[in-house]
């Protein structure tokens, strides 16, 4: 459960802001959505592999 105390003179919005970080950060609706439809191990590890690729190219342009 995530618990985000109001602190005094805080804003609501400041305080809902705060809520919405923690609960992107447990990740609920990303697993949520990923177990809407079944995918393949094998499509899982393509598209990891892609992934990886993507990132170690943008690494690699960076440091140029």
């Amino acid at each position: 459960m995530i618990i985000v105390n109001v602190k005094e003179n805080e804003s609501i919005e400041k305080a809902l802001k705060r809520f919405k970080k923690k609960f992107d950060k447990t990740g609920a609706v990303r697993e949520l959505r990923a177990r809407q439809a079944f995918t393949k191990p094998s499509i899982k590890k393509r598209d990891q592999v892609i992934k990886a690729a993507y990132k170690q190219r943008m690494q690699e342009e960076a440091n140029k």
